[in-house]
Parts: structure tokens; sequence; C-alpha cells
């Protein structure tokens, strides 16, 4: 599946639904059947056309969907990264376990950092302090990301330093070779419970994309709101005033 076809389904997941009666609710694909047939169509061509003009516009809005439907940004307007890219395994498991996706699907989603960038002050800590970091792939994030806290914190890295702009699964041949930028990426594959999923992945780029969309739709049915609930923002960062 083609990662524009994926970041569409993504943003559909969270948007359709259906009422039935006064009661009763559920999401559907087929909410624009009849109002707009073409929906998945034009969605698809217009995250296209977004992402080719702006590479980094399908991280983007992969961002979008997970504080949408994970973080739940109309019950915490202001929330700050969840979880924290300081998170250890068992944080990271327990905070997807809470809102319904398995271990499996967290490894899975977790591959949506195989695009995007993260700030230094997301990283120095991994680059100059942690062990289980490829020394050369430190000294080389190190060189963009000053010791000291202040300078230089909004620098940015790639997620993915070898293929930073495609969707594809070398995030996890990356994170194998001890090669993660976040240190709650690292714990994936640190002699955890999540090794061999990991390996799995990279060794299969198939068997990660096909994963990868049925959690992402299914992270898109995390407490949606319908009907009357929720609003459509003005600007994206704070609740409509």
């Amino acid at each position: 599946m083609a990662s524009s076809m994926i970041i569409s389904f993504a943003l559909l997941a969270c948007t359709l639904y259906l009422i039935n009666g006064t009661s009763s609710t559920q999401l559907t694909p087929k909410f624009y059947s009849q109002s707009c047939p073409k929906v998945f169509e034009v969605v698809q061509s217009v995250v296209h056309a977004a992402v080719a003009k702006e590479r980094r516009m399908g991280a983007s809005l992969l961002r979008l969907h997970f504080h949408d439907c994970f973080v739940n940004e109309e019950e915490t307007p202001k929330p700050p990264t969840f979880p924290p890219p300081t998170s250890s395994l068992n944080n990271l498991t327990t905070t997807f376990q809470a809102v319904g996706l398995s271990t499996n699907e967290m490894v899975a989603l977790t591959g949506a950092h195989n695009i995007g960038k993260a700030q230094c002050i997301n990283f120095r800590v991994r680059v100059y302090n942690e062990s289980n970091i490829d020394p050369l792939f430190a000294v080389i994030r190190q060189s963009h990301c000053p010791p000291s806290t202040g300078s230089g914190d909004n620098n940015l890295a790639p997620l993915d330093v070898r293929t930073p702009a495609r969707f594809d699964n070398l995030y996890y041949k990356n994170l194998i070779r001890q090669q993660g930028l976040l240190h709650s990426d690292q714990q994936l594959h640190s002699g955890g419970s999540t090794d061999s999923l990991m390996e799995q992945y990279g060794r299969e780029p198939v068997s990660f994309k096909i994963d990868f969309a049925a959690a992402i739709v299914k992270m898109g049915d995390i407490r949606p709101l319908t009907g009357a609930d929720g609003e459509i923002r003005r600007n994206c960062r704070v609740v409509n005033s």
C-alpha cells in the first residue's frame, strides 16, 4: 500500500462516523457514500499532491492523526508529546494498552518514525549519555546538537537517517543497528519482548505496511467524537473561543 494511501485512510479513520437513532453510534467508511462517493480518491489525490510538494507533510499528517485520535486533544487541549521520547518499553506498552492497542500494534505504529524529524532537545541525552547507541551515529548527531541545554534545542535531525523522506521499513533496521534517534525508539530493540517483531518488520517490509495500516485505522477508532461532539478548530493548537 502506497504511503499516500496509508495516510489518506489514517485521516479518514478519525472522521467517518454514522449515527443510528439517538443512542447507538459507530464508525463507518461508507458515511460519505451518497454525499461524496469519491471521497477516498479525492483525499488520496490531495494528500499525494501535498506530500509531493513538501515531503515532510506526510510526517505532519501522521502526527496530526496521532494527536487527534491517540492523545485526544479535545480532552487535553495542550498536551505534551505523549508518550514522551524518554519512555521506557514498559511505559510505552502500558500507555498503548490503556487506549486498547496491543504491544504488536504499538510496534507497527512506531514505524511512523521512518519519516519526519525530531528536535535536539528530545535526543540530546541519548546521543551524549546512552551506551546502547552506534558510536559513529552518536557523533554525527552530536555535530548538530550541542551538549548544553538551551543551545541548538530546536535543531532538527531525521528519525530515519538513511531514507528520511520515504515510508519504508528501514526504521526497524536502524534500531537493530542501535541507530534509533530517540530513547523511546531504541527501547523497542534493546533486549526486550519486542525485539523479535522489530526484526521481523526489518526483514519483511510488506508485513510491516499491512500491520501498520490495520493498526492506524484501529487507532482512529479510539474515543471517536460523533454527532455534535467536538469542533473543527480554526487554529489546531487551541480550542475555539
